[in-house]
């Protein structure tokens, strides 16, 4: 897919993660701001702005919820995967009545990562991070699952 603007690459963080400049947030194509969009479209706008040069792309598990990631998982299929960076994130838990807690446990946080790299249909996420700090787990229990493995296996 040809490029017709090129958006300057940054590095984001110091392991070797380069991304666009310009970064596209996903989460208002699934209704966090207005109605949400329809799957062809929000698939269009991403496609579009990648054809701008935007590679780097934001989505959350919350978003929707995981809808968002539902939405980019159909986009990154028609995109070249190697020139796409994302991000996406986890920590905010919503029950049956949409009612929000803030969660950082070890086990929950495992089974997030599996079902975003699922629904984005991808083997591997650049950047994930969390989305609210649990200050009733210490940080280290929370992200240290992920040292080692990679988050390809999480």
């Amino acid at each position: 897919m040809a490029q017709t603007s090129p958006i300057p690459r940054v590095s984001l963080g110091t392991q070797g993660l380069e991304v666009s400049k310009l970064g596209f947030g996903c989460m208002g194509l699934t209704g966090s701001y207005n109605s949400p969009v329809e799957d062809d479209a929000g698939v269009a706008v991403i496609t579009h702005a990648f054809n701008r040069g935007v590679t780097f792309f934001d989505t959350s598990d919350v978003y929707g919820p995981h809808a968002n990631e539902i939405l980019l998982g159909k986009a990154l299929k028609q995109l070249p995967r190697e020139q796409v960076q994302v991000a996406t994130k986890f920590g905010i838990q919503r029950d049956a009545q949409g009612k929000s807690t803030i969660c950082g446990r070890p086990e929950y946080v495992r089974a997030c990562c599996e079902a975003s790299l699922h629904r984005l249909g991808v083997h591997h996420i650049d950047l994930y991070y969390q989305h609210r700090i649990d200050t009733t787990i210490p940080i280290e229990d929370t992200v240290g699952l992920f040292s080692p493995p990679p988050l390809s296996s999480c």
